[in-house]
């Protein structure tokens, strides 16, 4: 499955993990702010044009505009696999 996510600055999603879904990003303008859980704990990675990251199933992650930006997400069909932790926008769970 392809989508084009287009964030405007300061905007972020979810913070959120998939137990199937196995997606990897691109960054394809903007720049991006990723979140991932390492060892217990958020880290985050700035991701610029031309950046990638793979995001494995049960990977807690986030994305977070530091700029607006347009991310190009592949992964597999699962789109209803969103277990969400924490919302802005009032749709955790």
């Amino acid at each position: 499955v392809g989508q084009i996510l287009h964030v405007e600055e300061g905007e972020q999603l979810s913070l959120q993990y998939h137990e199937r879904k196995d997606e990897t990003i691109y960054v394809a303008s903007g720049r991006l702010e990723l979140e991932v859980k390492e060892n217990d704990e958020l880290v985050a990675h700035e991701l610029e044009p031309g950046q990638s990251r793979h995001i494995p199933p049960g990977t807690v992650h986030r994305m977070r505009a530091i700029t607006t930006c347009d991310i190009f997400e592949v992964s597999t069909p699962h789109l209803d696999d969103v277990v969400r932790i924490e919302d802005r926008y009032g749709r955790a769970e």
